[in-house]
């Protein structure tokens, strides 16, 4: 006979609780919560609040399903690859950098000097401009040939008339390309200057005061704000979540649009910043955004992990989130993001690339040409060898003083095959005009300046114009060369859209008739409605409002379902479109940011249908379903749902939609 234990194996904690800063304050009993009333009276009678009501006692009786004894609680833990490798292997002193929290001296005191957070993105310098020019012009092979050419006609056996203003033409296109390229450099330039001016907050003699971004040194504690860039790589250790949560974008790193999900530790979140100290054991700076490896030792506690998530990359933009607070580990040309920086590409367009081409081969047929004639003058030369003394032009002797007969400088029949040649490709230089490529630089010169001043292009809510940042690529623009075909959203929009739904055995796809407007709520006095609408079905929309039975049950199921088992953020944002509308400034748009697409219409799709996410927090979600608030909190066993002075509570495999 099997022994029952008397008490279970403690659950595996979830993700939220292994970020909180404190396990008392995650456990604490649901009848300690707060309750949230009512945002709006229940506008269809009894018969909606029984419907409401049942749907909760549904999630109730379906989280709450015996557990086999001796079982243990199953929760998602996600880690990221970072902390996977950090526990099959430690990081060598040799192959680390060591950063001091609170103590940018003894972390920049030499031998170990890091670089400052300043940026170079330009291409030349004062020193380094016309040499480098000069070399990335000649990769053109039409000006090597002209410079051939100009070469050719400072040989004084050719007879040029004029060799000085056989440069002219060469010099006159490198000084203007020279020109142009220098004017780009110079913007860059100036986009570096702006951008490393910028301030952020540093805390300095234990208060965050205004730092310009060049100046932050690796180990000090920079504060950010929601909506502003990130100056530098940061490890994260507080945040104004108090579960250690910080949200941000990467768009300027990987392209993607979608929030992603950063945390604080446990141990760096209980102490204040102007007391925190400790010291951080990081790999040396890569370029693999994705990856990070790293141990923080705390006033000589046991040494924490770190991984990915626990990172936030420069450039990346805080997003939901009112402030953020971490320690710089890498800065200046050591960031993630400036070691996948090339540099500033050298451009070229198809019809650049396709005139080098023709003038190799014009360059070959001119060669075959000339040679051909230096070889008829070799075999007439050698033809006519006794008769070169006195046949015009070929001479060998001057008779014009009778009293002295001098010799001409005779350099034999070879050397006069080569001068031959040289005059023939001289006599010749027209097949490749040089001309041609002076108009090619003054119309892309043209073209810039007209692009630049079209009103079309003018953006007005920025106030900006049209900027042409690459001047020898104008000819390019609209043209395709490649069609890539992919699912990854790297041509197409990559959207999603809910089309219809099946509950409960019931086809509801008839949206023709259904309103595409959004389902708008009302929040401290403002207008929420989505800012993707979704086509709904009238049948559904009515069961779902004044609908009973089983099959309205599990319709209501299904959104509130829909609503909550996913990770997407709700973000407020202004109306464009109604900004000049003076009825609709309490109005504004709940945009949904989350990592998957697929989760962004399903949470759509619900607002649309009347079940409207509005808040997320790492420890509470708030919906609203036909204009009744609900508060979801997120527990040790899954989640509670108060609404009102009602409660229920149910557990929850994940809060991840499947």
């Amino acid at each position: 006979m099997d022994v029952v234990p008397a008490r279970l194996p403690d659950p595996v904690p979830s993700p939220i609780l292994r970020h909180s800063p404190s396990t008392s304050r995650s456990l604490r009993s649901v009848g300690d919560m707060p309750s949230v009333t009512f945002a709006g009276d229940m506008r269809s009678g009894s018969c909606r609040a029984e419907s409401t009501a049942s749907s909760f006692e549904s999630f109730r009786r379906a989280g709450s399903r015996p557990q086999p004894v001796g079982a243990v609680a199953r929760m998602p833990t996600r880690r990221s690859a970072s902390e996977r490798a950090g526990s099959q292997r430690d990081l060598r002193d040799e192959d680390a950098r060591f950063v001091y929290v609170n103590d940018a001296a003894r972390t920049n005191a030499p031998p170990a000097k890091f670089p400052d957070n300043s940026v170079t993105t330009t291409k030349y310098s004062v020193l380094t401009f016309i040499p480098r020019n000069l070399y990335e012009q000649f990769h053109r092979v039409a000006y090597v040939y002209f410079l051939i050419l100009a070469a050719l006609n400072q040989v004084p056996q050719l007879g040029v008339f004029s060799p000085v203003a056989s440069v002219l033409p060469l010099a006159f296109v490198l000084g203007v390309t020279a020109v142009k390229d220098a004017y780009e450099d110079w913007r860059r330039h100036r986009s570096d200057k702006t951008e490393n001016n910028r301030t952020a907050s540093v805390l300095v003699d234990g208060v965050f005061q205004p730092k310009p971004w060049r100046e932050i040194q690796v180990g000090e504690l920079v504060r950010v704000v929601a909506n502003e860039t990130l100056p530098c790589d940061m490890v994260l250790v507080s945040t104004s979540d108090p579960t250690g949560v910080a949200y941000v974008q990467t768009i300027n790193l990987d392209g993607e649009s979608n929030l992603k999900t950063r945390y604080a530790k446990q141990e760096t979140m209980s102490t204040p910043p102007e007391a925190l100290a400790g010291l951080i054991k990081c790999e040396k700076p890569n370029r693999n955004i994705y990856g990070f490896l790293a141990t923080v030792d705390l006033d000589g506690r046991r040494a924490v992990s770190l991984g990915t998530s626990n990172i936030m990359l420069r450039g990346c933009e805080l997003k939901n989130t009112a402030w953020a607070i971490g320690v710089a580990v890498y800065t200046g040309r050591d960031t993630k993001v400036m070691l996948n920086n090339s540099g500033a590409p050298s451009k070229r367009s198809r019809l650049e690339t396709h005139t080098n081409r023709e003038t190799i081969v014009l360059a070959v047929v001119l060669t075959l040409l000339c040679t051909l004639v230096s070889l008829l003058a070799g075999i007439w030369l050698s033809d006519h060898s006794d008769e070169l003394g006195v046949i015009p032009y070929f001479r060998k002797k001057d008779f014009s003083n009778p009293n002295e007969v001098e010799k001409y400088k005779w350099y034999g029949t070879g050397a006069q095959v080569v001068f031959t040649f040289m005059m023939a490709v001289i006599q010749f230089q027209v097949m490749i005009p040089i001309a041609l490529f002076i108009s090619m630089e003054l119309v892309r010169v043209g073209q810039a300046y007209f692009m630049v001043q079209d009103e079309h292009m003018f953006d007005d809510k920025r106030q900006a114009k049209f900027q042409c940042r690459a001047l020898n690529i104008n000819e390019d623009l609209g043209q395709i060369k490649y069609v890539f075909s992919d699912k990854t959203g790297t041509l197409t929009e990559n959207r999603m859209e809910f089309r219809c739904a099946s509950v409960h055995g019931g086809d509801f796809s008839e949206t023709d008739g259904g309103d595409a407007d959004g389902h708008a709520v009302a929040a401290d006095g403002v207008v929420l409605r989505p800012k993707t609408a979704v086509k709904t079905d009238p049948k559904l929309m009515a069961m779902l409002k004044d609908g009973t039975g089983a099959k309205a049950d599990a319709a209501r199921d299904f959104f509130l379902t829909l609503v909550t088992c996913n990770t997407i953020v709700p973000i407020i944002v202004d109306d464009d479109e109604d900004n000049d509308d003076p009825a609709a400034a309490a109005a504004k748009l709940v945009e949904y940011q989350g990592e998957s697409p697929d989760e962004q219409a399903l949470v759509y799709a619900a607002a649309a249908y009347g079940y409207t996410l509005v808040e997320r927090t790492s420890g509470h979600i708030i919906i609203d379903v036909f204009g009744t608030r609900q508060r979801i909190i997120m527990g040790y066993l899954g989640f509670s749902m108060i609404a009102g002075t009602n409660e229920s509570v149910g557990q929850g495999q994940s809060n991840r939609s499947g």
